[in-house]
């Protein structure tokens, strides 16, 4: 007997269709069953992508022998590149490709740029020499080299910018906002995408990294090139159960634009036009849709009070894969008489945290709020966006204490010059910074995803994503600018702060600054926050 149509679960959904174009059903199609699938291809996306990043830093200062601020500022730079692409690649799913075809084309374009960057470590005319005497003549790095990896590495940044922003979005379109049942579901989805995402590089990326730094970086980077492979097969798994929404045929980066520039111009020639037609019924119905333009318009640019007072946080993000990596592999990384971790495996502590909070927030500190404010969903996503920057002030706080505390373990041992040695000081004081970058993460990190999805113009979603990540994007850019502008004025006064031997730098003077910087930025946004008014509820046709 067939099912009765009327009956809820088996209702279509208004503006949505199934893989073939026909009606979607809610009975058969989204939900968690769609957006485990989508979950899945984000655990073996971020872990191919951590896989490169996470340990870019000792790939530059050792293979290819560049200077620590040099390597920084590269790292910083490429980072910035890839968060800020996301914009170019939510413009194109949002206005003609769609979410589920940018994906899938973003995927192919990875796995080239994977296996790229995999022949630049094992191919000998695209190997960098390897030897252990810096000043051989045959140990340079060629110019080819060096722009083949790079290229390499660049493909990456573009492929995730189509990648990044519509995967998350794809996954949220699963839930529909006008269910009560499947909105909530839709909130608890950001959090379990973010505990999935660092539960899967807890372990991955930590073999990962002793495989890179003992194994051969061939190994190391054919390995995310095979897990994206992966990525790729789960997501083509879930194809029909997915929800998807039809492209609109205007841009609608195209009606915001124009809507801007109407805010811009100002309202006067319309009220003129407007008083000459009044009778006319087909201007009225141009009006309420100009009207409707203007608004999405307005709910854009109020968002960016609060992206501009988040990029302190951003570049207090991009220290722990550059600065916080050094710091960790001058210290004492024995386990055990033979065992010592690899310096990037200490940034699985980053996810630990995260997997281990995320169910302490959603099962008991989200009830908790609730009693208290009578929220469903116990704090406001700023509120929640707050928390996370004050940790992330605490996290810098804590990381300059730490730093200053191995740089007088350094005086006491007289191993000032011996970089060749170990400071006799133990990894474990360095896990706290990590363990509070990741609990920040929790509130600050999800926070934004839910705010800028939720809060951008429902045919906009890629780009709200898109521009949560761009904060990112800038934040690398601004802590690339502060590396080099400091590098060049503390060398001329000595030691750069971030000098190849750390033990001459002054790794904790920066993290001072950066700390200062995060307390200004945090009172601005407590500013800000306070006076935002959010996005009222409506049905709308989305893009998929």
């Amino acid at each position: 007997m067939d099912a009765d149509p009327l009956l809820p679960e088996s209702e279509s959904l208004p503006g949505v269709v199934d893989y073939l174009n026909r009606p979607a059903f809610r009975s058969s199609s989204g939900r968690w069953s769609s957006a485990l699938f989508i979950i899945g291809v984000e655990i073996t996306e971020r872990f191919a992508y951590y896989g490169v990043s996470s340990n870019l830093i000792m790939y530059l200062t050792g293979p290819l022998r560049q200077s620590t601020a040099g390597a920084a500022a590269a790292i910083n730079a490429w980072s910035g590149f890839a968060s800020l692409l996301p914009l170019l690649g939510a413009f194109v799913a949002d206005s003609w490709l769609g979410r589920y075809r940018t994906i899938l084309i973003a995927s192919f374009l990875y796995l080239v740029a994977l296996v790229m960057l995999t022949l630049s470590s094992t191919l000998p005319f695209l190997r960098p020499p390897n030897c252990t005497e810096i000043e051989s003549p045959n140990c340079s790095v060629s110019l080819f080299q060096l722009l083949f990896f790079y290229f390499s590495l660049y493909l990456v940044a573009i492929a995730q910018s189509g990648h990044k922003p519509c995967v998350q979005a794809f996954g949220a379109d699963q839930f529909d906002q006008n269910d009560p049942d499947e909105k909530a579901s839709r909130s608890s989805f950001f959090n379990w995408w973010y505990f999935g995402m660092c539960g899967g590089n807890v372990f991955t990326v930590s073999i990962l990294n002793y495989i890179q730094d003992n194994v051969g970086w061939g190994l190391g980077f054919g390995i995310p090139c095979v897990v994206m492979f992966c990525a790729l097969l789960i997501f083509l798994s879930g194809t029909k159960t997915y929800r998807f929404y039809p492209i609109q045929k205007e841009s609608p980066f195209a009606r915001v634009g124009k809507s801007i520039l109407e805010l811009i111009r100002g309202p006067h020639k319309k009220n003129l036009l407007v008083k000459e037609v009044q009778s006319d019924d087909s201007f009225h119905e141009q009006e309420i849709t100009n009207s409707n333009n203007i608004n999405e318009a307005k709910q854009i640019l109020k968002l960016f009070p609060i992206w501009s007072t988040l990029l302190i946080y951003a570049v207090v993000f991009s220290q722990w894969s550059t600065f916080f990596i050094k710091q960790a592999s001058t210290l004492d990384r024995r386990i055990g008489p033979t065992f010592q971790v690899p310096p990037a495996s200490l940034t699985s502590f980053i996810d630990i945290s995260v997997v281990c909070f995320i169910p302490i927030y959603d099962k008991i500190l989200i009830p908790f709020f609730r009693k208290i404010t009578k929220k469903p969903s116990g704090i406001s996503m700023l509120q929640r966006i707050g928390i996370g920057m004050g940790i992330s002030l605490l996290s810098m706080i804590i990381a300059a204490l730490v730093e200053m505390k191995r740089l007088s373990v350094v005086r006491e041992y007289d191993l000032v010059d011996r970089v060749d040695l170990p400071v006799p000081m133990s990894l474990w004081w360095i896990v706290p910074q990590f363990f509070l970058v990741g609990t920040a993460d929790v509130f600050t990190m999800v926070g934004l995803q839910e705010f800028f999805y939720d809060q951008v113009p429902d045919q906009l979603r890629s780009l709200g994503l898109a521009l949560y990540l761009s904060i990112f994007g800038i934040g690398s850019f601004i802590s690339s600018f502060l590396v080099e502008l400091i590098d060049s004025y503390s060398s001329k006064n000595g030691y750069s702060w971030f000098a190849d031997n750390l033990n001459r730098g002054h790794l904790d003077y920066f993290y001072w600054v950066l700390a200062v910087l995060s307390g200004f930025a945090l009172v601005l946004y407590c500013w800000f926050a306070s006076g935002y008014v959010y996005k009222k509820k409506e049905s709308g046709v989305m893009i998929g």
